[in-house]
């Protein structure tokens, strides 16, 4: 047998960000927010495009991403089109940051765009209400076991075995949204009540409306790459610390308990491998489709105990100035969620460590910046999770 390698693996670095035009885009295809939003975080590192030898997308075209890399004029020598909801740029992120480390690729950029909310609002398409009826889905999709109803049942299950109230999951909602009021960006910055929340329109029980994410337009893109290209960037490079993903389940029948998400075990990795603890996180992006999301996955990262989500999100914990901001663009509930929002939560992530956040700045004893950030995205209905630990340089 050959010995293993002794070549060091490679530190890697967050060295570009950005966001395309997002809230309402009525005059933009998904591949014109994809090349907006690239072009805009090669020109935030400040590298030229021809450093880019990897790239990764998903949910755009029939090859994606090679349809994708073809509209940006790229030809990566490394790629990954992984698909797996709502954590897809996460556990993307980890992929691009291990060939990175061990030098299968220099500098990947991964990019997201949809035109969700302007396809519904022009007919061109229509809402779904499952994700497909073959498979393990066939057993559920005929009795109208929509994907909010999974969430829904989920978040009873949690109300019933720790008394958790819709208060609290409303509280969620409302710290989100006074965290959007500081986001010029952010698709809604009204401020709202707990019981504008609890007045809302009935989707499916316990969520109204506005416990529920909104639906958006827009794009992203993240430039990651290794240590050795820092010094060209323009701005301070925000490392990778760790990594970690995990999926659950599609059925629901097979989801051993519904208070537990794949969070538990993405998060457990990750703070292990980047070896901090909860209790050293500054600041947490953390997936937000519904407010029970943001109460489990705190949770299952350990910010909380089990159980004890309600309590910890009812304190004021989540806001800007709080013990532990959460969302601090708005998230999903108020700034934008276009369809798979994890790449969003790296960009907001990488500006919070940079201290770019402007306004909606987050700030620690004496103004200084946040150090340690956590990024935890949710795919499907608690399907997989992929959890990014980020310090800054």
């Amino acid at each position: 047998m050959s010995s293993p390698s002794t070549t060091p693996r490679r530190k890697v670095a967050v060295v570009g960000v950005a966001l395309s035009d997002t809230g309402r885009v009525d005059d933009a295809t998904p591949y014109a927010l994809h090349a907006q939003a690239a072009r805009r975080a090669l020109a935030d590192s400040g590298l030229d495009r021809s450093v880019v030898d990897g790239f990764g997308s998903a949910g755009l075209g029939t090859l994606a991403p090679v349809e994708v890399a073809e509209y940006l004029g790229l030809r990566p020598t490394w790629v990954d089109s992984t698909a797996v909801g709502g954590a897809t740029w996460e556990v993307m992120a980890a992929h691009a940051a291990d060939a990175i480390a061990a030098g299968h690729a220099n500098a990947v950029l991964l990019v997201y765009g949809s035109t969700a909310r302007a396809d519904i609002k022009a007919g061109r398409r229509t809402s779904n209400l499952s994700f497909g009826a073959r498979g393990p889905l066939q057993f559920e999709v005929p009795y109208g076991h929509t994907l909010i109803s999974k969430y829904a049942m989920a978040a009873r299950r949690h109300m019933h075995q720790f008394g958790t109230t819709v208060e609290q999951l409303a509280e969620v909602a409302v710290q989100a949204r006074a965290n959007a009021a500081t986001n010029p960006d952010a698709m809604f910055r009204d401020p709202i009540t707990v019981d504008d929340v609890l007045s809302g329109p009935m989707i499916a029980d316990p969520f109204t409306k506005l416990h529920c994410c909104i639906r958006s337009d827009g794009g992203c893109a993240v430039l990651l790459a290794a240590e050795e290209y820092v010094p060209d960037a323009a701005k301070s490079p925000v490392w990778v610390l760790g990594s970690g993903m995990s999926v659950s389940h599609t059925t629901m029948s097979e989801w051993e308990d519904f208070t537990v998400s794949p969070a538990a075990a993405s998060g457990r990795l990750a703070f292990e491998r980047a070896g901090v603890r909860p209790a050293d996180v500054d600041v947490a992006e953390i997936y937000d489709a519904f407010t029970y999301m943001t109460l489990v996955t705190l949770e299952d990262l350990g910010f909380c105990a089990k159980g004890e989500g309600g309590a910890f999100v009812s304190k004021g914990r989540l806001l800007r100035d709080g013990e532990l901001p959460v969302n601090t663009d708005g998230g999903g509930l108020s700034a934008c969620h276009p369809g798979m929002r994890g790449l969003f939560l790296l960009v907001e992530a990488v500006r919070q460590l940079r201290g770019e956040g402007g306004a909606g700045q987050v700030r620690k004893p004496g103004g200084r910046l946040p150090e340690v950030g956590v990024v935890s995205g949710t795919g499907g209905w608690f399907c997989s999770s992929g959890t990014i630990v980020l310090g800054r340089g």
